[in-house]
Parts: structure tokens; C-alpha cells; sequence
């Protein structure tokens, strides 16, 4: 533990002019929210947006309308993403199927994915891991003929965009989420966007039967947003990082999974959200291209491009190790990521029947990732790529980048 200066894993800044909006939007709720789902559904040119209480909330709503169009079961995800997207599927009363990745890309392996589908698919879930973008076409293409739903996890992505159109947009619905990780943050909430009106008219059932947040309770998250827009500072992060029971850079796989409404509080603190937006991805692909040069990384999707975290695949395990707790002891945030595949969660792994998904199982032995964000300043940058680069055997990005052929 570094006491006087960490840096977090992953970040998303808060102005006080954000607390003052959010305060704002304590007092007036309903016009908050109604301009927030406004300008969503505009700047995404979307019909129908959702806000609610986090980003797994909103793929648990999802997939909650899906089911009730469909007497299918199935749903696939990748064996390899955040531990969440399982927590939703199984909250929703649904049966998560596993499928393994492209190391390179972390996109699904498209000819597994294939032979993975059955009668009994519901939808796929493809995600955006660390804003990367995934094949959606190539997915849709497989699950169009087949009546097959395809749920588009930008969570880690809002704002990015694939040929000119905005990740969270390809697939027939898609989620964004605002945790405190985030691009964007309002301490936690999420949000679905669809063109579909058969989607939209399920899943606004669903929404319409969330209860509000009580107002004892939203004071509470103001507090938490006010804590956590002083407290994400390098300079006094490692205060809460030192706390076991705040569990922070930790993957916890959530047992339940809490469903409401988004506060009027926490769409008044993203009143200026499209500038924030804008602003964190502009760090973010700035910081990317200093770290491709530094460390001479081939990123498949380009030097300058908004990753969430920027992720490097160590040659071997232990190197991986070696690096991250270098990194931790001078409170340099690199983090490892999801620490396993999906299949050995242990809260959830009887469910796969002791199949093994290799690809998935080698990205999480040799994953790091290099925080970009906002907070990171030029000394941490050189501090990380120093620490990085080490070892002249640490990094072998280029075959963890290297698109599939």
C-alpha cells in the first residue's frame, strides 16, 4: 500500500457544478430525468431510452423484456467479460451459455459462436470489453435467420463509435452504464437505447413497475457522489482504498441485482454530460497514443483510440503478477482485470458442467490494464510506462492486438 498518492484502476471526474446540478435535480426529479432521456435518445438518434439504477440493471430489464416476447432460455455471453452480465441473465430467470473469445480481440469466436447457437437462443450479448468494438454485424448476420435477439453491452463504450456509428446502436437494443468506472459517472445508473418498438414497448412495461428512489435514499447517494468526487484524487484515493470492507478495485460477482429507476439527483449531475463525454474520450485516446509509443504497442483499433482501460498482455503469468505488484507498490493502478472467466466464478460454476473455454481462460492469466483516465498525470504516465517496460519480456501486445483473420 502506497500511502499519499494512488492512482485508481479506473476513473470518471465530478465537478462541483455537477453536485450543484444534482442538487438541482433533487428539487426538480421529474424535469431532470425527462431532459437527460431527451437528449440521450437525440445525440444516439434513438426511439426509446431507459434510465435506471446501474448498467446491470439496465441488461437485467433487458433481457426481463426479451423473455417476455419468447418461451427461449438461452442466453449467450461471452466466457470472458464482467461478471455482471452473468448476475443479469440468471437475475432475469434466464440460462447464461458460454462461448469463448478471440484472445485478439476479445470479441467471440465467431465460429464457436456459431455452433453455440440452437433453438433454444434467446439473444446474444455482445460486449464492447474495455471500448473495444465487437463484430456486431457479423453477430447480427448469424442471429437474424435464426430469430435470435442481440443485446449490444456498451458499457464500457458510450461515445466510442465503429464506422461513423455509435457503439450501443448495431444491435436491437443496446446498454450503456454511469458507474463510477465509467466514461461518464453519476456515482451508478444505467441506460437502454432501441429503435425497436416491440423491444421498447416490453421493456418500458417493465420500467414503468420500477419503484423511485425514496428520497432518505437519495440524499445518501449524494453523499456517496460528493465522497467519491473528492476521494477519486490520486492524492487522497488510497483513504478508501485502504478500507477491506469498501472492497475497491476488487470483481465481486453481485448475488443480487438491485432494480429501479434512475433519480432525478443523478440525471441533474450528468446536466453537462455530453462535454464530459466528449472531454474523457479525448483523454482517453491522447493517453492511449502516448502509451502505444512508450511501450510500443500494436493496437488494432489505432494508437488514439477512447479505450476505457487500456489493456496488455503480459508473456507469461507470473511476469503478469511481477508487474502488478510492482505497480501497487507505487500505487501506479494497473489492475488485472477480471481475475477469471465466467465459468469459475464460484458462486456460479456448477452451472457449466466443468467446460473448460481456453482462450478465455488465457486472457485472464496474462491481462493487465493501464489506467488512461482523467486523474493520470504526465509523471504517472511515465511512472506506469517505466514500470511497464521493465522487463523486456512483459509485454506482447502485439499478438493480443493483432485483428483476427
Amino acid at each position: 500500500m502506497k500511502i499519499g498518492r494512488k492512482v485508481p484502476p479506473a476513473a470518471a471526474p465530478i465537478g462541483w457544478k455537477d453536485l450543484w446540478h444534482g442538487a438541482i435535480g433533487i428539487l426538480f426529479p421529474e424535469q431532470s430525468i425527462q431532459l437527460f432521456e431527451e437528449e440521450i435518445r437525440a445525440h444516439f438518434g434513438v426511439r426509446d431510452a431507459f434510465l435506471v439504477s446501474s448498467g446491470t440493471a439496465a441488461l437485467t430489464l433487458t433481457l426481463m423484456g426479451l423473455r417476455s416476447s419468447s418461451r427461449r432460455t438461452e442466453v449467450v455471453i461471452p466466457a470472458y467479460t464482467c461478471f455482471s452480465v452473468a448476475a443479469a441473465v440468471l437475475k432475469a430467470g434466464l440460462r447464461p451459455v458460454l462461448c469463448d473469445i478471440n484472445p485478439s480481440t476479445f470479441d467471440f469466436d465467431h465460429a464457436l459462436l456459431e455452433r453455440t447457437l440452437n433453438g433454444n437462443t434467446l439473444c446474444v450479448v455482445a460486449h464492447h470489453l474495455f471500448g473495444i468494438p465487437s463484430d456486431i454485424e457479423r453477430v447480427r448476420a448469424l442471429c437474424r435467420a435464426r430469430g435470435i435477439f442481440v443485446v449490444e453491452d456498451a458499457a464500457q463504450a458510450m461515445g466510442v463509435e465503429s464506422n461513423g456509428r455509435s457503439l450501443g446502436t448495431l444491435g436491437d437494443v443496446g446498454i450503456f452504464s454511469l458507474g463510477r468506472g465509467k466514461t461518464i459517472t453519476c456515482g451508478s445508473g444505467g441506460i437502454i437505447v432501441t429503435n425497436s418498438a416491440q423491444i421498447a414497448d416490453a421493456i418500458g412495461r417493465r420500467c414503468r413497475e420500477l419503484a423511485a428512489s425514496r428520497l432518505g435514499d437519495v440524499l445518501k447517494d449524494f453523499v456517496k457522489i460528493v465522497l467519491t468526487a473528492v476521494f477519486i484524487r490520486p492524492r487522497l484515493y488510497w483513504l478508501p482504498a485502504a478500507l477491506p470492507f469498501l472492497r475497491l478495485g476488487q470483481t465481486i460477482f453481485p448475488k443480487d441485482v438491485s432494480l429501479k429507476r434512475l433519480s432525478g439527483m443523478k440525471a441533474g449531475v450528468l446536466r453537462e454530460w455530453r462535454t464530459r463525454l466528449r472531454e474523457s474520450n479525448r483523454i482517453r485516446s491522447d493517453a492511449s497514443a502516448y502509451f502505444s509509443q512508450r511501450l510500443s504497442i500494436g493496437l488494432a483499433n489505432g494508437p488514439s483510440h477512447p479505450y476505457l482501460r487500456l489493456p496488455i498482455f503480459a508473456a507469461t503469468p507470473a511476469e503478469r503478477n511481477r508487474i502488478y505488484s510492482r505497480s501497487e507498490r507505487q500505487g501506479l493502478g494497473l489492475s488485472v482485470a477480471y481475475p477469471t472467466p465466467i465459468n469459475e466464478i464460484p458462486e456460479i460454476s456448477v452451472a457449466f458442467n466443468g467446460r473448460r473455454f481456453p482462450s478465455a481462460q488465457r486472457v485472464a492469466e496474462h491481462l493487465l490494464t493501464i489506467p488512461i483516465h482523467h486523474w493520470l498525470s504526465e509523471n504517472d504516465k511515465r511512472a506506469i510506462a517505466d514500470c511497464v517496460g521493465t522487463s523486456g519480456r512483459a509485454v506482447r501486445s502485439r499478438a493480443l492486438w493483432r485483428k483476427a483473420s
